[in-house]
Order: structure tokens, then sequence, then C-alpha cells
């Protein structure tokens, strides 16, 4: 039928113009994305820091363990039984406090037999001594014999040296008698109890508990050997300051003094061991602990730095991008000195209050424009 036919061809044209429309609108949309892809690929986000001029402490940081100041393992001088333990396990000791009792009974009756013994002793020797004046008259009479006469006078020597050894005996008593009670040698932290109460402590084998000296205390760490001169020039020129980090904590590095260097380098790992002392009056460090150590070993004085992370390789070289007054960047080939923790020395190339990129370098070329981040 022709109206069919008719309306056949209407739809076919219809759809062409649809299908037209489309790809007219989808062209339109294509070239506005791709200008404004173009125009934002124009300015790269980047971080940037400047370039400052002058004095930098070099340093060396490496990683460090706590020691006490002091340990000491206490032992008894003297065998018996524990009576008394009179520290609490991790608590704090003072110089002098008594730490442990051992039973003095036996040792106290010895001492009270020792002393009887020297009195004893004395009351014969005011024998001896009477005897002799006494027969000392009587031998100038010639009443005696002078074998009596010497008889006597070695009796009074006998006494003598009898009272003397059992006075000694007696101070031997005293001592021991003194060793039942064990107090601290220093003010220090009384670690877990190694014995109680109750238990048989033997004479210079039995351990008891260990102390440790926490105030001050050293922080033991490793430096190359290459750098030990420079180390020793900075302990010419006085005290040598030592800081050290607890992991994880955010304040202030604790600040120390080095105080020791080992007598030979490690011939396995090519460093040698020094130690800082810290005053540790806030007991943040705690022996057998991990901390981060910063060593200064040179002072340069007015020199140009930048932070490390601006510093890229290539080829040709180093160099760093430059941002300008315009928000472009400028490839700039440089010469590097020292690199120091988180600085760089450029000896040249950079201008002290330079700008420099330190973070974005990857999608920079000579040139490019840069959109730098507020936090920068």
């Amino acid at each position: 039928m022709p109206w069919k036919k008719f309306a056949l061809i209407l739809a076919v044209v219809a759809v062409c113009a649809l299908g037209f429309h489309f790809v007219r609108s989808g062209k339109g949309a294509g070239k506005s994305d791709s200008h404004a892809g173009a125009k934002a690929a124009q300015a790269v986000p980047v971080k940037v820091a400047r370039a400052v001029q002058g004095d930098l402490d070099l340093s060396i940081k490496v990683v460090g363990r706590v020691e006490a100041w002091s340990t000491v393992t206490l032992q008894p001088r003297v065998s018996g039984q524990l009576q008394q333990l009179a520290f609490a396990p991790g608590a704090h000791v003072r110089r002098g406090d008594l730490l442990v009792q051992i039973d003095p009974s036996l040792l106290k009756a010895q001492l009270d037999q020792a002393r009887g013994m020297v009195a004893r002793d004395q009351a014969q020797l005011v024998k001896a001594e009477a005897d002799l004046s006494r027969y000392t008259d009587l031998l100038a009479k010639n009443f005696v014999s002078r074998s009596d006469f010497d008889t006597f006078k070695a009796n009074l020597g006998v006494a003598k040296a009898t009272l003397q050894s059992d006075q000694a005996a007696a101070e031997l008593a005293q001592t021991q008698l003194d060793y039942t009670r064990i107090v601290a040698p220093f003010d220090a932290v009384a670690g877990s109890p190694l014995v109680w109460p109750g238990a048989q402590l033997s004479a210079n084998s039995t351990n008891i508990v260990v102390l440790n000296q926490i105030e001050p205390v050293r922080v033991a760490f490793n430096i190359p050997e290459d750098a030990l001169a420079a180390v020793r020039a900075g302990m010419l020129r006085g005290d040598v300051p030592v800081q050290a980090q607890v992991p994880g904590d955010k304040t202030v590095p604790l600040q120390g003094k080095m105080d020791f260097i080992d007598n030979a380098v490690d011939t396995t790992t090519g460093t040698i061991v020094l130690k800082g002392r810290f005053e540790n009056h806030d007991l943040q460090l705690t022996p057998g602990q991990f901390v981060q150590v910063n060593l200064p070993t040179t002072h340069l004085s007015n020199v140009v730095s930048v932070p490390v992370e601006a510093l890229q390789s290539s080829s040709k070289g180093s160099f760093v991008f430059i941002v300008g007054t315009d928000n472009k960047v400028q490839q700039r080939y440089i010469t590097t000195g020292t690199i120091s923790g988180q600085h760089a020395v450029i000896d040249k190339g950079v201008s002290a209050g330079e700008t420099v990129v330190i973070d974005g370098q990857m999608l920079l070329v000579d040139g490019a424009t840069v959109q730098v981040a507020k936090d920068s």
C-alpha cells in the first residue's frame, strides 16, 4: 500500500537526523574536554622550598641502644636464709636503702661467743700483768729464780697475743653480722627478685636482684671509621653534643654529650663504638631501648643549602628545578657539596633565596608552568 511505504521513508529520515545530531554533539563535547585538559596540563602542581644561606652542622644519624650507667647483680657475702626483701620489684631505691635481710641469728651468736672470749682474754691479761709486776719485785730481792721470772714474762706476751687474736675474731664476726643487711650501693631501679624469702643463700654465688643505675645513662652507637677523624676534631674544640630521639616521640630530642670512643675499629663492619652521656632526669631513656642518634661531625659556615628532595639526577649530572616569578620552572644543573640529613650543600648553581621544587619533578620539563601547593 502506498501509505505504508511513505511512513517507512519518514521513519528512516527521522533516525538519520537523530544520529547526525548525536554525532555533532559528541564532536563538540570532545573538543571542549580536550581544550580543558590541555589547559589543566599547563600548570603542574608542585611543592617548593627556598634555598637558604647560613651555618650548617653536618651530622651522622644512626640507631643506638640505651645502656645503664652501671649494673650490679646483688649477691650475699655470707650464707644464710633469706629473711626479708625490703624493696618492691621495679622500684626506685636510694643509696644506703635496705634491700635484703638475711637471718642474723647464727652470726649474732658467733659474735657473742667472740666477745666472750675477748672478755676472758682481757681478764687473763690483767692477771699476767699483775704476776709479772709482783715477780719483778721478788727478782730484785733474789726471792725467785730468773727462769721463773722469764716464765711469767712470757705468759704476759701470750695473753696479749691471745687477746689481739680474739679481738680480730670478734671484729670478723661483727662484719659478717653486718653482711646480713644488704643495702643499695647507688641510686638505682630494682629488677624482679631472683629469690624469695625462705630461700637458702650461698655466699658469693646466689643472685638476688639486678640493680640498674639510670641517672645518668649512656647511649651506645656505631659510626663509620671514616667519620672518626671529624669526631676527634670536634672533641678538640670542646664537648661534642649528642641528640637522642625516642621512636614515635615528636618532642624535642634529648640532649647529651659524647664521653667514650672505643679503642679499636671493628674489622668486620668497619665501624667503631661511641657512647654519649645523658643525665636522664626525666627517665625517658630505659636500658635496652633503641633510639635515633644524631651526632654532629662538622660545622660549615655561610653555605647555601636546599632540601635533599630537590636534587635530581641525569646523564649530564645533578640538577634542580628553579621556580621563577612567572611560575615557570628552569632546569638548572648544579654542583653539590656535602649532604647531611635533610640538607644538601650547593657549591654552584643556586643562590640563596631562590625557590626550588621539592615534590612533583617527575611531571616537569624545562619551561613548564607550575602551580605551587599552599602548604609549601
